[in-house]
């Protein structure tokens, strides 16, 4: 296997823990924020209570390994190629929030989801880093 190859893999692998973690920890925090027995303040103690319910401590401790793995992809990858590929994530967000949390999409909504799917795909058929020796936006 090629060092471009063992690359390559171990982007796939990291975008795949961002976009997972990400999506699953946003689904838990709306699940527990759902259950809040009173409306968000400027009251520290609302977010510290917040936090020690069962769905958004995990859903937290999530979004934090989405934000460690972006980071390790910011690393060896261009910006401009991971900001990018991981907002799958909100595409798969949305559609999560509309089949498990029963939330309405509408059109406009509907309309921005083919958008970003779309730039998703057209970024992640360029190289994830435009470093020496590679070609900046040839298509594979």
């Amino acid at each position: 296997m090629t060092a471009n190859t063992r690359q390559y893999l171990r982007t796939i692998l990291f975008v795949a823990i961002a976009v997972c973690s990400n999506l699953l920890g946003n689904i838990l925090v709306r699940m527990g924020m759902r259950g809040a027995a009173q409306q968000p303040s400027l009251s520290p103690m609302f977010y510290l209570q917040a936090l020690v319910n069962p769905w958004v401590l995990p859903g937290v401790l999530l979004l934090i390994l989405c934000l460690v793995s972006q980071l390790a992809l910011l690393s060896w990858a261009d910006l401009s190629f991971v900001a990018p590929v991981t907002s799958i994530g909100y595409v798969l967000t949305a559609l999560a929030g509309k089949l498990f949390l029963h939330e309405p999409l509408s059109a406009p909504r509907w309309a921005a989801i083919l958008l970003i799917a779309g730039g998703v795909t057209l970024v992640a058929r360029t190289p994830p880093s435009t470093a020496a020796g590679e070609r900046p936006g040839g298509l594979r």
